[in-house]
């Protein structure tokens, strides 16, 4: 699997065109695919790296993700931005992702899952549109290092009570329940962080609104789903104490993604409206994770899979709309219809996607998470009934606002799309929509 990412990497050097790595990436892409994963252990890598079923699938969806990264940032290439350093910044954060949610043991985890910040950053601040892109880089940094400290320090007392750190082995040892408490805190601090919980959540805007198209698919598509593994592998350590405050996330998942969904139907910056609508989404996962269900943890690795693939896909239309327009702004490019009719169509199937509407996976997934947040307290129901019908509102006024209405005076001429860009959005919607044939396997699988 790693062969052929380092492959890539040698690619750079050798001169080989733009469009030869991303046939690497989906070629690789394609033989990770055909791995037959059918146990929940994490196992078969080799080099102290295993996989398990929930790890297969996002391993899958990096790679996915990366290789439409490089069809979408064409402009990178047209104007010569820096394309080698470019690619290389990609496939380092590829490498690192890969990397993290293969990892067998906490500590590397830990390592993995803090380098991928350094790409990331340097995606944002190297191609990034506006003079803001530093402070946005500052406070995606400073937000995750700073919940992530207590996490090491978690880990190292961890490995000090029980000797150990490989995943599946660590366990709590006898304790008071402060100290477990505060074990507890310190070790999903980190993660809620990265997912991003409601309270928590600014750097995740500023940092979509500022970076390019790859840092903004790559963002939404991977790196928000590295706080939902890392929740996945630790919160069983926590099997005795997690369920005592399972109100307080439940509560912040419901309460929050009502409050940011409220958000979104007044905000007018279209990135900003789609960087908001996956914090409500994230949200609901948390709330999944946590009530400690086979239900919730199904549910959440299925809308995991299927915001990833669908929020990139509109991280792209906005782009595709920005670089004709020249603005991000919904007063200003409104009336797509009539100057790019072809592409409505697409912005309406993504929205769709965004609504969990059939036949999506996000659909099988909502409804998993939301048989295990109502099994676990019936009182929830009121908050996921708003959360669900503010977030068919916000992206009906999204796609309403954007395609309809007379469009923006000064454009005098557009090109409705490329094939290159409908390649794009088709190799998001497809999979997004056929997974689902099998999303039973997806759900039972974790």
């Amino acid at each position: 699997m790693l062969k052929f990412v380092f492959l890539s990497v040698l690619v750079i050097f050798s001169g080989v065109s733009w469009g030869a790595m991303q046939v690497l990436l989906f070629l690789s892409s394609f033989l990770f695919g055909i791995v037959s994963v059918n146990n929940f252990f994490m196992s078969g890598l080799g080099f102290s790296l295993g996989v398990d079923s929930i790890s297969y699938v996002l391993i899958l969806l990096s790679f996915w993700i990366s290789a439409l990264v490089f069809g979408s940032s064409q402009k990178i290439y047209d104007y010569f931005n820096f394309t080698s350093m470019f690619l290389m910044t990609n496939l380092v954060l590829l490498v690192m992702l890969v990397l993290t949610f293969s990892c067998l043991d906490y500590l590397s985890f830990y390592i993995c899952f803090e380098s991928s910040l350094i790409p990331t950053l340097i995606l944002i601040l190297g191609w990034g549109y506006q003079p803001e892109r530093v402070q946005a880089g500052v406070y995606m940094l400073f937000y995750t290092l700073f919940a992530s400290f207590p996490l090491l320090v978690s880990l190292m007392q961890l490995y000090n009570s029980g000797g150990t750190l490989t995943i599946g082995l660590v366990s709590l040892k006898d304790c008071s329940n402060m100290v477990s408490s505060i074990w507890y805190f310190s070790t999903v601090l980190a993660f809620i962080v990265k997912l991003p919980m409601f309270s928590v959540h600014l750097w995740l805007p500023k940092a979509h609104v500022e970076a390019p198209v790859a840092g903004s698919m790559v963002l939404a598509g991977v790196l928000l789903k590295l706080g939902g593994y890392g929740l996945i592998r630790v919160l069983p350590i926590f099997s005795k104490v997690g369920p005592k405050f399972s109100w307080v996330w439940v509560s912040f998942g419901l309460l929050g993604g009502v409050i940011v969904s409220l958000m979104c139907l007044r905000q007018t910056d279209v990135k900003s409206l789609i960087a908001y609508s996956s914090v409500a989404h994230m949200g609901l996962v948390m709330c999944g994770l946590m009530v400690f269900s086979w239900w919730g943890l199904g549910g959440a690795v299925a809308v995991m899979v299927g915001h990833g693939l669908c929020s990139s896909g509109m991280f792209c239309l906005a782009n595709m709309a920005y670089e004709r327009i020249g603005s991000r702004s919904l007063l200003v490019s409104k009336g797509l219809l009539n100057i790019m009719p072809s592409l409505a169509l697409w912005w309406f199937l993504l929205s769709a996607g965004n609504m969990a509407a059939p036949p999506t996976i996000s659909l099988l997934g909502e409804i998993s998470l939301i048989v295990s947040v109502v099994s676990w307290s019936k009182s929830s129901m009121l908050f996921l009934g708003l959360l669900s019908f503010f977030t068919a509102a916000y992206t009906i006024y999204l796609f309403s606002l954007s395609q309809h209405g007379k469009f923006f005076n000064s454009l005098f001429s557009c090109c409705s799309g490329k094939v290159r860009e409908y390649l794009v959005l088709v190799l998001h919607w497809v999979p997004l929509n056929v997974i689902i044939l099998k999303g039973g396997v997806l759900v039972c699988l974790t």
